[in-house]
């Protein structure tokens, strides 16, 4: 039988924020620059779903101090309540830019909150100048100070080529091709490909497909209308199938991409969906080098 639900309207950062790609410029080392607006309801708890970026975060607190932080990629999803409002910018690191941009491999950040400036790399000298601009000054900044700062070899450059085609494939095919395919139709080995993923992604090619999937399969269930998804009029509220999601994203049965999302969100879709989170946590305490 066909198991239906209806997602409530859970805040996450995705729902709130807005994007803008990079300028073709800044695309060796920024994918998008997004805006999150003063969160003011301090209300509801907020979930931070898994994310495979490292990411600047320029963080505006009401009558407080501007933080300029970076959060490494995020293998499980995280919940708490905001403290205080605040809004922030957010600049997404392209695949492999993290040692370059950071002065570190992705790995060294993952699951961690750090500040920018207590980072060995170049972006720790803008984290001042960084946190005094608005959004929209953010990318023209970065457009002028970055080049003359960054040096990469030709062989860095073709590792990060290799990765970013790597990313892509796994981002595109829902069905997740084996590892061992996808090395060779890159041209390197499995052990060089786990390699460039912990180095510039932050863990395995395979948690990163995981992590993609769970973002996707949360996506579709917010928006994808069709004969088995009813709509209502809000755009956060679907009636839709968890056994059409299952067949969609290249998961074996339903109880599949249960057990899946589970391990990375802490609940099932089914309860995440209806708003049943887990008990919201403090924020957690930053991260030292």
């Amino acid at each position: 039988m066909t198991t239906m639900l209806r997602t409530a309207s859970v805040v996450t950062a995705d729902l709130v924020e807005t994007t803008a790609p990079a300028p073709e410029s800044l695309r060796p080392w920024f994918t998008d620059l997004g805006r999150i607006p003063t969160v003011r309801d301090l209300a509801d708890s907020f979930a931070h779903i898994p994310q495979a970026a490292t990411t600047i975060v320029l963080r505006t607190q009401e009558s407080g101090p501007r933080e300029a932080l970076v959060i490494g990629p995020q293998t499980k999803a995280l919940y708490s309540h905001p403290s205080k409002p605040a809004a922030c910018t957010r600049l997404r690191l392209a695949p492999g830019a993290a040692r370059p941009l950071l002065g570190v491999p992705a790995a060294v950040l993952t699951d961690r909150v750090i500040r920018l400036a207590d980072l060995p790399g170049v972006a720790a000298d803008l984290a001042d100048e960084l946190m005094e601009l608005g959004a929209d000054e953010v990318f023209g900044f970065l457009e002028d100070a970055l080049p003359q700062r960054i040096s990469e070899d030709a062989t860095r450059r073709a590792q990060r080529e290799v990765l970013r085609s790597a990313v892509t494939a796994l981002s595109t095919d829902p069905n997740a091709r084996s590892m061992r395919a996808l090395a060779s139709d890159l041209a390197v080995s499995e052990r060089q490909l786990r390699n460039l993923f912990t180095a510039g992604i932050g863990f395995s090619p395979k948690h990163f497909a995981r992590i993609d999937r769970v973002r996707r399969i949360l996506t579709q269930a917010r928006t994808k209308p069709s004969a088995q998804f009813t709509t209502s009029t809000s755009d956060y509220e679907t009636t839709t199938s968890l056994a059409q999601l299952a067949a969609d994203n290249g998961y074996f049965d339903q109880s599949h991409m249960t057990a899946d999302f589970r391990t990375l969100m802490g609940v099932p879709p089914s309860s995440f969906l209806r708003g049943a989170l887990p008990t919201p946590s403090p924020c957690r305490p930053l991260d030292r080098i």
